[in-house]
């Protein structure tokens, strides 16, 4: 399968779950879909993106298991958290609740909003080794009287893990609290079933584990929050609606607001059912399941060789692994491996932990795991 990527063959890549690896056909199928627009750029995004927009979203629902009418397509998930915390409304002295494993770029929108409407952005601890149960518990522990909403990892980003998210949502539900899920590491990782899952509004990357081209994220939100989410770029959305604004414009605020952000590329949202016929036609849960068979035989052996505990259990994580490593400069380990061994690969810390967070996709083999285990600066 590494064949059909695009990666340098002189490296070793192991950081899958940063910016995802776009196939070569689904990045000649962007191509493809650019080139159209280009040959009359007012006929395709004047009269015909609405349409094709909604194709490519009832694609991708299908997968996340959910209704095209609830998604609209973002650059990326941090954009997708930033509608949500520029849009739900905040109380001097309300609270919105996350853990200490969320990604920082996301809290610092939760932090900025809250500042704003003399809010609260607590965190939970979640201490390591992992534990579902626990996390669970500890998250509901830190419930008060005035928490509005639960921002949630779906998989974290530093230590990979996979966190109890049918359990959480459910419970917010029933304590009349509202749940945002950060999913940027979930579609095409996980199975995923949105609908089921419930939670108010859901971001995720279409261009990581699904492998769709870079920039191809979305928005989830269940119906009775659609009127509420104001787009990060004021534009046409918010107007009257005009004959003939639906071509491009799409139907409903939700699609209006959220769609249209004046003149950009849409070539990699309209991309994204390449990504998943792709993936459905090399049989992905198989690829997946052979992904995280050769993540688990590099964290077994790094772990024996260094006597250290490992932070979850074999089903706490899919394709992406934090390993612990001993205490050292994370930013000097991540940059000897890459020049010493061309060997790209994330360290990551937490709470004084060093972890090699291993990514593994089906471009990957037992060789890239070997040269890993092989290299100078993890002996």
């Amino acid at each position: 399968m590494r064949d059909l990527s695009l990666l340098d063959p002189g490296i070793t890549f192991l950081n899958h779950g940063s910016f995802g690896a776009c196939p070569r056909e689904v990045f000649e199928a962007q191509q493809q879909w650019a080139l159209a627009m280009e040959r009359n750029p007012v006929d395709f995004l004047g009269r015909h993106s609405a349409a094709l927009l909604a194709q490519s979203r009832e694609a991708l629902a299908r997968t996340l298991g959910a209704s095209g009418a609830d998604l609209v397509y973002v650059p990326n998930a941090t954009t997708g958290v930033n509608i949500v915390a520029r849009s739900f409304p905040l109380a001097p002295g309300d609270e919105v609740l996350g853990t200490d494993l969320e990604y920082g770029a996301c809290e610092a929108a939760w932090q900025r909003a809250c500042d704003r409407q003399g809010a609260v952005y607590r965190r939970a601890n979640i201490p390591l080794p992992y534990d579902a149960g626990q996390a669970l518990q500890r998250l509901l522990a830190a419930i008060t009287p005035r928490t509005r909403l639960v921002f949630i990892s779906h998989i974290t980003s530093a230590t990979a893990l996979t966190l109890p998210l049918q359990a959480i949502c459910a419970a917010a539900r029933e304590r009349g609290i509202a749940t945002l899920v950060d999913g940027a590491h979930a579609p095409g990782q996980i199975d995923l079933a949105l609908n089921a899952i419930g939670a108010d509004f859901y971001v995720g990357n279409a261009h990581k584990w699904l492998c769709a081209p870079k920039g191809s994220g979305f928005l989830h939100a269940q119906p009775e929050h659609h009127a509420r989410l104001d787009a990060t770029v004021v534009s046409w959305g918010y107007t009257e609606a005009r004959p003939g604004d639906d071509s491009y414009l799409g139907r409903g605020p939700f699609e209006r607001r959220l769609q249209w952000q004046g003149t950009r590329d849409l070539s990699a949202w309209l991309a994204v059912p390449s990504a998943i016929d792709f993936q459905a036609r090399h049989d992905w849960p198989s690829v997946r399941e052979r992904c995280h068979a050769l993540a688990r035989e590099a964290h077994d052996a790094l772990v024996r060789r260094h006597g250290l505990q490992p932070v979850a259990g074999d089903g706490d994580w899919a394709q992406m692994v934090a390993i612990p490593v001993p205490a050292q400069d994370a930013t000097e380990l991540q940059r000897r491996l890459w020049e010493d061994s061309r060997i790209e690969v994330p360290v990551t810390t937490h709470e004084g932990h060093v972890f090699v967070r291993v990514s593994i996709q089906g471009y990957n083999t037992a060789e890239d795991v070997e040269r890993l285990l092989a290299a100078p600066a993890l002996r």
